[in-house]
């Protein structure tokens, strides 16, 4: 029996990944503690997205290993540059997150642990749907780690989806490395039946879908959207990343859409739904944006308000075929991504100040700091209710709120 410790770097579908070895270990006798110094093993599950974080986790690998009796490394970088830890100097074993549960030492008598918790705190469930993406970008080094879309049926998922509702999820969050290729490599994407039929589950939650890049949900816009509109189980939230406002530069990024087709989407939707988020990626300094495919970007920003957006400087990864590109100045990047977040802050807090004084079902997902808790409203904005014990809120439950203000990323609100 060993004793194990978790870390978990990056998107939520490592977070899944997470909660899959989790189970797997805990149903075969073995134990979780706080930190790495009491544990047999620590498992380091990682991410690459950019060089910052690649550094991140190679010194997070080497204050593990001097912390931990053995270190497992796992996730995207593992797989995409697992020679890059032995290079650095780091004693792990570097492996795909299913073999993680196997190459630790099992117990003499290993027996499923009861009240193993596939949901965590007792409130969100995480379900990856499927593994990989349909998309070459020439940026990115994640595909080396994911591979190709590998879609399980549709009928597994709703039984996953099911079992995390059983055991008490309130929040089901749908994860992959692009959820809107669901199905694809069959010859048909199907998001949105696979969101229709766990819809049809009973009980009392709602529905996050993660990111969807938009030539994939592009084809099935009218249905996605449909879908949306008659269920008000689904957050009504979209998150895709259309990274650049130029055609020549999602060209040689090779993001397989046009800005129209981006376009298009937040167009149906906006039709389809009274309220809705639209949360979006950039990427500003790419090696061949010029200042005309930057302003085209911030023309963009500007024309679709998306109300959550992430806002990254181009990095070179390993192996990419963006790499070997003569990049832009530092100081360029730096100060084309200073405006766009200047930008991305007027609009966001726009869209919070249309939210003051109305009143709002939310969903309460974990406690924060204080009396306070952290609650999703039906558009998964966030909003925190700041004196929840005087009404005793409790994590799960759908309670009104009115919005008194916000701080821009997210809203204040005090029960009704």
């Amino acid at each position: 029996m060993a004793r194990y410790h978790i870390e978990t770097y990056g998107c939520t579908s490592n977070r899944g990944e997470s909660r899959q070895i989790e189970r797997k270990l805990r149903d075969a006798g073995h134990k979780p503690v706080e930190g790495p110094e009491e544990a047999d093993v620590a498992i380091m599950n990682t991410c690459t997205v950019v060089e910052k974080t690649e550094r991140n986790m190679l010194r997070r690998a080497r204050e593990l290993e001097a912390e931990t009796a053995d270190l497992i490394v796992t996730g995207c970088m593992a797989l995409a540059q697992g020679e890059e830890f032995d290079e650095a100097g780091v004693d792990a074993q570097v492996l795909h997150w299913d073999d993680v549960p196997t190459a630790i030492r099992n117990g003499e008598c290993p027996t499923p642990e009861s009240g193993t918790d596939p949901v965590l705190d007792g409130v969100v469930g995480i379900l990856p749907i499927a593994r990989g993406c349909m998309s070459d970008c020439s940026y990115c080094i994640t595909r080396q780690a994911t591979g190709k879309i590998d879609s399980p049926p549709v009928e597994e998922n709703v039984e996953k989806a099911r079992a995390l509702v059983h055991a008490g999820a309130k929040e089901i969050r749908i994860t992959g490395q692009d959820t809107g290729v669901y199905g694809w490599e069959e010859g048909e994407r199907k998001l949105h039946v696979l969101l229709d039929r766990i819809c049809d589950i009973e009980g009392d939650f709602r529905v996050r879908v993660g990111m969807a890049n938009p030539k994939g949900i592009h084809g099935i816009r009218e249905e996605l959207a449909t879908v949306f509109a008659e269920n008000e189980k689904l957050y009504d939230f979209i998150h895709a990343p259309v990274q650049s406002g130029s055609n020549d530069v999602l060209g040689d990024m090779r993001r397989q859409h046009q800005v129209s087709e981006f376009v298009e989407v937040v167009e149906t939707f906006d039709d389809h739904l009274d309220h809705w988020t639209l949360s979006t990626d950039f990427i500003v300094g790419f090696p061949t944006e010029t200042d005309r495919d930057y302003e085209q970007s911030m023309a963009l920003f500007r024309e679709v308000r998306p109300e959550k957006v992430n806002v990254t400087r181009f990095s070179k990864r390993p192996g990419t075929d963006a790499a070997e590109m003569k990049g832009l100045g530092g100081q360029t990047k730096k100060d084309r991504s200073k405006e766009m977040s200047e930008l991305k802050h007027d609009i966001v807090a726009e869209a919070y100040d249309e939210l003051v004084g109305t009143t709002r079902e939310v969903l309460v997902v974990e406690e924060g700091t204080g009396d306070s808790v952290k609650c999703r409203d039906g558009a998964y904005r966030q909003v925190i209710v700041q004196d929840a014990s005087e009404c005793d809120f409790e994590t799960g439950e759908f309670v009104e709120v009115e919005v008194t203000g916000h701080n821009t990323v997210y809203a204040l609100a005090d029960p009704v």
